[in-house]
Parts: structure tokens; C-alpha cells; sequence
């Protein structure tokens, strides 16, 4: 990527925290090929135009996500009605099965002062008795990458700053969808882009995908929370990607001293 000068490379790809410079965790992270984005840059007509739909999607992930974080902290936020849906299928899930954060851990920007790392940490969270990292995603699925950004998290709160309660790590993904009633598609829409998917299975639906019409539901909210276990072995390789982002923006990193 083009940077003007050290200072735009250090303000994209880092935080400064008590003087000191470090790279950001999701700088880090973006080293690793992406094979799902070159596939949605692929279907498009220019970069131009999946620039635009990348960063409107990002505009409604974090209202989603802003919602989300206030209603953890126990406040009553307003909820636009593009995103009522989902918010709406968050509720029933917290309610179904607790959640409760540390407010001291919600949005907590924090530093790694031996591996040289920042990041924002979502939230340090409670769930069935087990006290974990929770992250909160907007995407259409739970992707093995967000592993490597969660064990960084997990390792600055239990290593740095002695968190033993730690265990675990949880991606809550939450999201919205339109059901076809006659062949069980999907349609997601995000960031100004319709993508429609095909069922599963549509042995219980009249009508097959290819000849239906479809007559779509009301938008739907969609909750799901997996666990990440083995925190060491994604914290490697995240370690690793760090090593190679550092090689990658090597020019950059000595002129700010980083390297030194």
C-alpha cells in the first residue's frame, strides 16, 4: 500500500499509547491472502465500485456493532430500523443464554509492550460460567482468520495484564437475512449489494432454486457464537503474520525507528 509520508503509515496502521509507536492488530492480520475477497472483487464491474460496497458494509457492521456494545453495557441504545432486525435476534440470544461483560473491557484499547502490538479489544465477556475474549462480527460467516486477531487479544489481557481468568475466545456474529418462502434461498443484503444464496437442501420447499421467483420473508435476525480453543497455536501464527507484515512494510518501519 502507498503511504505520503511516515506519519499517514503510522496513523493507518498503528496506535501510539504511553509515547510509544505499535502496529495495529488488524494491520497485521490483513498480510493473510484473503481467497473469499478476491472472489467478491472478482464479480464486480470495477475496484472502484467494490471499494464503495467494502466501506458501506463497514458503515452498517459498526452500527450493528455500536448497538450491540451498548446494550452489553446495560444501556438502552436507539436502534435504526435497517438494523432492528438483527439487534432484535441479539436480545433473544443474550437473554436465551447470558451474557455478561467486564464494562473495564468493552472497546479497551490495549498494547502488547514485548511483541509490540496494539489493538482494540471488543469485550472480556462472561458465558455459562467461563470467562473469555468475545468479538463481535457482522460478516456472512465465522471465518478461521478471526483466530489470529482474538489470540492477540487473549494474550496482551492474560499475559500483560495478568487476566487468569481467561479460558477462552468467542466470535458473536450477527447479521440479517431475507428467507424465499417457496425454494429456501437467501438474500443478504449489505453494503448497497443483494447476494442471494441457495438453500441447503430443498427437499421441504414446492419450488426448486432454479425455477422459482422467489417470495421473500420479512428481514430476520441471525445470531451465532462460536468458540476458538488452543489460544497458542493461532497466537503463532499470528506471531508469524506479525513477522511478515514487518517484512512487507520494512521501509517504513525503519524510517520510524521501529526496527531499531
Amino acid at each position: 500500500m502507498y503511504y505520503r509520508d511516515a506519519q499517514e503509515f503510522m496513523e493507518s496502521t498503528g496506535h501510539e499509547i504511553g509515547g510509544r509507536w505499535y502496529p495495529r492488530v488488524t494491520s497485521i492480520v490483513s498480510i493473510k491472502a484473503k481467497p473469499e475477497l478476491y472472489r467478491f472483487y472478482g464479480q464486480l464491474s470495477s475496484f472502484a465500485e467494490g471499494e464503495a460496497i467494502k466501506k458501506q458494509s463497514a458503515d452498517e457492521g459498526t452500527a450493528v456493532h455500536n448497538v450491540v456494545e451498548t446494550i452489553l453495557l446495560g444501556r438502552d441504545p436507539d436502534v435504526p430500523d435497517e438494523i432492528a432486525p438483527a439487534v432484535s435476534a441479539f436480545l433473544a440470544f443474550k437473554d436465551r443464554v447470558g451474557i455478561e461483560v467486564n464494562p473495564q473491557w468493552v472497546e479497551r484499547l490495549v498494547a502488547h509492550p514485548e511483541e509490540r502490538y496494539s489493538g482494540t479489544v471488543d469485550s472480556v465477556a462472561a458465558i455459562g460460567g467461563r470467562t473469555g475474549i468475545l468479538d463481535i462480527k457482522t460478516s456472512l460467516s465465522i471465518y478461521r482468520d478471526y483466530g489470529l486477531q482474538t489470540s492477540a487479544y487473549f494474550a496482551v489481557a492474560k499475559n500483560v495484564h495478568k487476566m487468569n481468568e481467561l479460558t477462552t475466545r468467542w466470535i458473536l456474529r450477527i447479521d440479517q437475512y431475507q428467507l424465499c418462502f417457496r425454494c429456501g434461498a437467501s438474500k443478504r443484503s449489505k453494503g448497497g449489494r443483494a447476494k442471494v444464496r441457495k438453500p441447503a437442501s430443498s427437499e421441504i420447499f414446492p419450488v426448486g432454486f432454479n425455477e422459482c421467483d422467489h417470495q421473500w420473508s420479512p428481514v430476520r435476525g441471525d445470531v451465532e457464537l462460536k468458540e476458538f480453543g488452543n489460544w497458542e497455536n493461532d497466537y503463532g501464527a499470528f506471531l508469524g503474520a506479525k513477522r511478515l507484515w514487518e517484512w512487507e512494510n520494512e521501509y517504513w518501519l525503519e524510517k520510524i525507528g521501529y526496527l531499531a
